[in-house]
């Protein structure tokens, strides 16, 4: 399950709702409802499959 970062939108998504990419700071998510990035983490599981948990997100570069 993620949840949107936006403190004004906090909507749960399952995994299958969302679309992760990456934007050129790593893997993230769109909320679909409210537009927000989300970033995430890619691991690989003993399957081979990729999976993903979310993270705080990264600060600026300077």
């Amino acid at each position: 399950m993620f949840v949107c970062g936006n403190q004004a939108c906090g909507a749960r998504w399952e995994p299958d709702e969302v679309q992760i990419r990456n934007e050129g700071q790593g893997p993230v998510f769109r909320c679909p409802q409210c537009g927000a990035r989300n970033h995430v983490e890619a691991r690989t599981a003993r399957d081979g499959t990729t999976v993903y948990r979310q993270v705080a997100a990264k600060p600026a570069a300077r």
